[in-house]
């Protein structure tokens, strides 16, 4: 509730009422239900369901959404914050993340100079993927193109149905065993079958040019999984229904390759009051090296905190960056030995405090298994992510200083007492 009356909701609903226009049909809903809904699912790492749940069990999420009185059913359909996040976008979006930074000056938590000094790192966030072995991705390409074949009316010379399910068993039970040559000769099986699939369909759509126009895409993508090899250079499909996922390798030894998009992430130098708060996150999509994303990351972080960066901290994945003259020399990086001070070389010692922060982001505000569609699903998810932690820091900002005044006020009530018994009065 303390919460609640903190934001400034007029704000937001002036930065997501940019898209709405006047006109005919329904009226669009409340911009601070769907706005708190949005906070209450990345604040407690909830799913679009749970988040309808709570709403309609707890009567302070329906306050904190702008209730004046208890709901005993929902006022909108579970699918309108997919719609609204979509008609939302990354720019938008990012309003929540400025606010719950105004709100951590205005309460005390953050003070506006911790903005100025930050640390910079990149993670990935995985997509909600199956990880991707050959042997799945051209089972799957041929289910999806019979599939698709039995709903416009094609009539296949065989389906391979139950074929392609019992290759692909062996192929998984021989590389489980480590015989190689056996479920090398599995998977050539399902080649086969798929190259089948293809040249059959083919046949069948030449010179229809609407069924064409339907099989241009799962014909590109099953052509492409069929012949990308493993070692290949460039661009490769790891999932059919979400095509944008990448392959990144961030050296971890027990996770050496995730499926998903690198995201930059910033947080103060200084841990404030409230806690070590996010500044700044941001999709990156193209696997891009690590310094040559400053260009990009600056001058946004830039313009969603409100102020100029004076110093930016980094690993020395950042070597070689391509941040612009202004702030070429504002980015220290690990290991750097020219123009680096005594008091850089302390404050370099809090670099890695930016790990933790990542993590909170991964495990608690939905950041650790991305389930939003498409690029747009990615950018807004990490932004999303950072607004609900700092949300998360803000309650706990809130608890404390409500256990502080509670402590307070028991210290207070024995003194009274006392002094009202000593009284001759």
């Amino acid at each position: 509730m303390q919460l609640a009356q903190t934001i400034d909701w007029p704000f937001l609903e002036e930065r997501f009422g940019e898209v709405y226009s006047d006109g005919s049909g329904l009226p669009p809903l409340p911009t601070r239900l769907m706005a708190g809904l949005a906070i209450l699912k990345h604040t407690f790492n909830l799913s679009d369901e749970a988040v309808c749940a709570r709403y309609l069990d707890s009567p302070y999420a329906q306050y904190f959404c702008g209730e004046e009185f208890f709901q005993h059913a929902l006022p909108f359909d579970r699918s309108s914050m997919t719609r609204w996040r979509q008609r939302m976008g990354e720019a938008r979006i990012k309003a929540l993340l400025q606010e719950s930074l105004a709100v951590a000056v205005k309460t005390g938590a953050m003070k506006p100079q911790d903005t100025r000094q930050v640390i910079v790192d990149t993670t990935v966030q995985p997509k909600n993927v199956m990880f991707p072995t050959d042997a799945r991705l051209i089972h799957r390409a041929r289910e999806r193109l019979v599939r698709l074949a039995r709903k416009v009316g094609l009539d296949l010379r065989q389906s391979y149905v139950r074929l392609g399910k019992f290759a692909l068993i062996q192929y998984q039970r021989y590389a489980h065993a480590k015989q190689f040559k056996r479920a090398g000769k599995a998977l050539r099986k399902l080649r086969t079958y798929l190259g089948r699939t293809i040249r059959d369909i083919e046949r069948q759509i030449a010179g229809d040019e609407q069924l064409k126009a339907i099989f241009i895409w799962p014909l590109y993508q099953a052509r492409t999984v069929m012949e990308q090899k493993q070692r290949q250079r460039g661009r490769k499909i790891y999932s059919l229904h979400a095509d944008e996922v990448e392959c990144i390798g961030k050296g971890k030894a027990h996770k050496p390759y995730e499926f998903g998009v690198k995201v930059s992430v910033a947080t103060t130098l200084n841990r404030s009051k409230g806690g070590q708060f996010a500044l700044h996150a941001m999709a990156l999509p193209g696997n891009p090296y690590d310094g040559h994303t400053l260009a990009t990351v600056i001058p946004d972080m830039e313009a969603t905190i409100g102020s100029e960066l004076s110093r930016i901290l980094a690993d020395a994945g950042y070597r070689g960056h391509n941040a612009a003259e202004s702030h070429k020399f504002r980015v220290f990086t690990s290991g750097q030995k020219r123009r680096v001070t005594p008091a850089i070389k302390r404050q370099m010692r809090r670099r890695s405090a930016v790990e933790p922060v990542i993590g909170h982001l991964k495990n608690e505000h939905r950041m650790d298994r991305n389930y939003l569609a498409g690029p747009h699903g990615d950018a807004i998810n990490a932004v999303l992510a950072a607004a609900g932690y700092n949300f998360s820091l803000l309650l706990n900002w809130f608890r404390q200083l409500l256990c502080l005044l509670g402590a307070m006020l028991l210290a207070f009530r024995p003194r009274r007492q006392a002094i009202s018994a000593s009284s001759p009065y």
